[in-house]
């Protein structure tokens, strides 16, 4: 039974491994850009779901109605105003503008938030659900993984359905194609990135609601992002849920010393066996 407890646990720590992710892969695949501020833009959505919970006394999901449209802005804005000029003098300075903000971000949130631990505190934090034999969900657990599938779905269904995700899917092909048929590409990097950071927020909720978390937390986020990413394959939204699970699972059969370090093993293998991913685009 411990084995089927062991599944039931990965599979829902990979859910939220993916929502990490999912942000990262958008911006990869479409700007072709490793963002390498994700990590702190998470803490942000989570230390802004923490204190508006507490401030309005509300169930923190309930916050995302505020976080997820004031992060898009802000990542319309940065990609805008800040990094679609950088990146006409080519990818690498990009990254750098955006390690710079990662290094800006975390000092902010340091002397704003100070380095106390934070956690977003719900009244189901402890409640289970009981399976024939002896096996139980958490329900806290189960309501981030909801969380991660249903953003996910929400993502797909946009870039498969709507205008814009094809103007989206298109520049991600061929910006220059793209560019000839109407799209703007500055304007559609810019939603990309608004996109990102709202699916950010929500992983930071569920960073908030599963984990204690620092202003210096982001890094670690980042590192599981990157090998969700890697794993799925860069660029593809359903290969990052499956490299999600796979990535929890791995995770949960290393153990709690072990554990990481089963999942980067994992990740390396990946890299020397097949670099494009599960998944490649």
């Amino acid at each position: 039974m411990s084995f089927i407890q062991n599944i039931i646990n990965g599979i829902l720590l990979g859910g939220i491994y993916a929502l990490l992710g999912v942000g990262m892969t958008m911006m990869f695949g479409i700007v072709k850009l490793t963002n390498l501020a994700h990590g702190e833009f998470i803490i942000m959505g989570a230390f802004a779901s923490t204190l508006l919970a507490q401030a309005l006394g509300i169930d923190p999901i309930i916050t995302l109605i505020i976080t997820v449209p004031c992060m898009f802005l802000i990542g319309m804005v940065l990609q805008s105003v800040l990094i679609n000029r950088v990146m006409l003098q080519g990818s690498e300075p990009a990254l750098l503008v955006t390690f710079g903000l990662s290094i800006i971000l975390q000092d902010a949130m340091l002397l704003l938030f100070t380095a106390d631990a934070r956690r977003a505190n719900v009244s189901y934090s402890t409640t289970n659900i009981q399976l024939p034999g002896g096996l139980y969900i958490s329900v806290l657990d189960l309501v981030v993984f909801v969380i991660s599938l249903v953003t996910i779905l929400i993502l797909t269904i946009f870039l498969r359905r709507t205008y814009m995700g094809r103007a989206i899917r298109a520049t991600s092909d061929d910006t220059v194609a793209a560019s000839l048929m109407g799209v703007s590409v500055r304007r559609t990097y810019g939603i990309a990135m608004g996109i990102a950071m709202a699916t950010a927020a929500v992983a930071g909720l569920g960073v908030g609601m599963r984990w204690t978390f620092y202003p210096s937390s982001g890094g670690t986020y980042l590192l599981i992002a990157f090998g969700v990413v890697v794993i799925g394959g860069m660029g593809s939204i359903p290969g990052t849920l499956v490299a999600g699970l796979v990535f929890g699972l791995a995770q949960v059969f290393g153990g709690a010393n072990y554990g990481l370090l089963v999942s980067y093993i994992l990740l390396i293998v990946m890299l020397a066996v097949r670099p494009q991913g599960l998944f490649s685009k």
